[in-house]
């Protein structure tokens, strides 16, 4: 049988990359709200990867939406752009049987909240026909959208706390009317976040109806779609998962905020929060957060990476699957990192293993066709 171009460019690219460092780009900034929190995690990986393995090209989306290469690092930190160009990332598609000298072997999307860890960029580049790290344009949309994560973590028999969405218009058009359903459905305290963003961004933790209002409007500042829900006292952990097909998890790790929660000002700019690892948990419970973990990871069609967010109830002892993170920290205290490097696998090795992950993916899916042929007739 003859093969298909599709494979004999994978085999291709394959040989090339075993004859040179793999070039990789790595994309960060972007038009979110966690734009801070990208290059920080950014700075983080291209300081890890191995040098001798890889060429790692920085590649900055500006505030505006506008894509440089260059000194990415130094424009997006002060607003200087005198050393950057406009930047492409699309190989190019006239050579179908060899890769484009100047293609990419590989991106990695470090990139937090919408515009980039929703999907858009991730469809993207599948258009393009490059490999990148991370979940698809499914995963990571779902991943990204607390309402449709809900949804689908309600849909497989996952527990999650009770929780509403409300549209922005909707809270500007009948506040009273909301707060007084919303007093009722709930119990304070009550937690208020955008739908779509990340690193605590807009989150609110809300004791009275005076709070409630104020955290309903600076989750509107970042989101047309709000999502309410019930605040417990609980402990919360996180586990961090890597693989695509059959994906492992980490050790748990717990977080004791010294702030009212672990919000943005906790994770990427205060050192005071407590990070456990491993939590001090029964083994049965560990063992029952890690298997939550990883249904919530397939039940969205995850790939590459995910850290997985839960809450233990500590009234009664109930695990509550919170959310997952498509594309987590990769801070110098980032959990994500920590986790594995207690489950034994260094941050550049955790890397590595990224990459080949992401390689695999794209290899398998080279290998799907794409379009008929043959052709059946069809009688009236």
């Amino acid at each position: 049988m003859q093969d298909k171009p599709e494979q004999h460019k994978l085999r291709a690219e394959r040989k090339l990359r075993a004859e040179r460092k793999l070039r990789v780009g790595v994309i960060f900034g972007g038009r979110s709200g966690e734009h801070e929190v990208s290059l920080m995690s950014a700075r983080s990986v291209m300081n890890a990867l191995d040098q001798e393995k890889y060429e790692v090209v920085p590649l900055g989306i500006t505030r505006s939406g506008r894509w440089i290469r260059g000194n990415v690092m130094k424009a997006l930190t002060t607003g200087d752009e005198t050393a950057v160009q406009p930047a492409a990332i699309l190989p190019d598609r006239r050579a179908e049987t060899e890769p484009a000298p100047a293609a990419f072997d590989l991106i990695f999307p470090v990139l937090h909240g919408p515009y980039g860890e929703d999907g858009t960029v991730q469809g993207l580049l599948q258009l393009a026909g490059l490999p990148y790290v991370g979940a698809g344009v499914a995963g990571s949309a779902v991943g990204m959208d607390k309402a449709l994560f809900k949804s689908v973590m309600q849909a497989q028999g996952i527990p999650i706390l009770p929780w509403r969405l409300l549209l922005a218009s909707h809270w500007r058009a009948a506040r009273e009317q909301i707060l007084t359903e919303l007093a009722d459905q709930f119990t304070y305290p009550i937690f208020t976040k955008p739908a779509n963003l990340g690193s605590s961004v807009g989150i609110s933790k809300c004791r009275d109806r005076a709070s409630l209002a104020a955290g309903l409007d600076e989750a509107a500042r970042y989101d047309r779609r709000l999502v309410v829900e019930q605040g417990i006292d609980g402990r919360e952990l996180e586990i961090a998962v890597l693989g695509n097909e059959e994906p492992i998890a980490s050790v748990v790790g717990e977080i004791r905020p010294r702030r009212e929660f672990y919000d943005y000002v906790a994770k990427y700019i205060s050192d005071d929060s407590e990070l456990i690892i491993p939590a001090d948990l029964p083994p049965a419970v560990a063992e029952e957060a890690r298997s939550l973990a990883l249904r919530a990871y397939r039940a969205i069609d995850c790939a590459g990476l995910g850290r997985v967010d839960l809450l233990l109830d500590k009234a009664d002892g109930r695990l509550y699957l919170n959310e997952i993170n498509t594309m987590p920290g990769f801070t110098a205290i980032s959990m994500y990192p920590k986790l594995w490097e207690a489950s034994g696998l260094s941050y550049p090795e955790l890397l590595d293993r990224l990459i080949e992950l992401a390689l695999e993916r794209h290899a398998a899916q080279l290998e799907l066709e794409t379009s008929v042929t043959a052709v059946t007739d069809i009688k009236n």
